[in-house]
């Protein structure tokens, strides 16, 4: 299998929170979250969360020992939280977390598994490209925001109904009914969207992090299969590059989504041993 890798800031000055790495027969994307600004909660941030877990995963992957995936998450989720409980308030709703996806190739098979909501394209030999992605986050995002339908933005009301929005929302985060994403509890691995497919029905993979995924949506510059076009002609790069361009047109827009990180890892020769 081979893998190729692009990812890109959202923001100057502000580090990439996004992780992807690769090792035989296996690849990573993670995609960091938290809020800016509380290094009282957490001394670390969000950037080195994402990166200590990314190698822990990394580094279980390359035994290629067949272990469950969802297993393998839960001992880096359990080992990172042990490396900063002393010193960090990691069960706060605004420690570091993060979304997870795994591909690996064992044994004739890709098992994948997604925590929350970064996307997954399998380039299938017969049918088209698959997507899978891990909705729950999208879905409590879109209930919890519901009260800030038609409500002006710049006002004093619009800020008080979206901090009740968001403390909605952090009620949600690993809670049965929710949203599930990697942060302090191990258990959170248990939820995760998990598959496997014969190689020999895929033809290429590639994984996304939420701000790559634009392309998509909201921008709607291509649609899946035309990713997938993409990354055969341009490889990752081409991707982000397109995502930047579309947000500088945008960018005097006040309603226009903020840039995000934005992370590609395109997996080709899949069914290679």
């Amino acid at each position: 299998m081979r893998v190729s890798m692009a990812t890109s800031a959202g923001r100057a000055g502000r580090p990439n929170e996004d992780f992807a790495g690769a090792v035989p027969g296996a690849a990573v994307l993670l995609d960091g979250a938290g809020i800016p600004g509380t290094e009282s909660i957490c001394c670390h941030g969000v950037a080195w969360y994402t990166h200590r877990l990314g190698g822990a995963l990394l580094g279980r992957l390359a035994r290629d020992d067949g272990r469950d995936l969802a297993d393998i998450l839960a001992t880096a989720i359990g080992e990172i939280a042990a490396d900063h409980r002393g010193t960090c308030d990691i069960t706060h709703p605004s420690s570091p977390q993060a979304t997870v996806l795994i591909v690996r190739a064992h044994r004739g098979r890709l098992d994948h598994l997604l925590l929350a909501d970064s996307f997954l394209v399998l380039d299938q030999v017969r049918g088209g490209p698959r997507v899978i992605t891990d909705e729950r986050e999208v879905t409590a995002r879109r209930t919890c925001s519901a009260p800030l339908d038609g409500v002006p933005r710049g006002t004093a009301e619009y800020d008080r109904i979206r901090e009740s929005c968001v403390e909605a929302l952090r009620a949600r985060r690993n809670r049965p009914g929710g949203y599930w994403i990697a942060k302090d509890d191990p258990r959170a691995a248990e939820e995760a969207v998990t598959g496997s497919l014969p190689l020999p029905d895929l033809g290429s993979v590639a994984l996304l992090s939420n701000g790559a995924s634009r392309i998509v949506s909201p921008y709607g510059l291509t649609d899946w299969p035309g990713v997938l076009e993409l990354l055969d002609t341009g490889g990752p790069a081409d991707i982000i590059r397109r995502v930047r361009q579309a947000e500088a047109l945008i960018s005097t827009d006040p309603d226009a989504p903020v840039p995000d990180d934005a992370t590609v890892a395109h997996c080709t020769g899949v069914s290679l041993p």
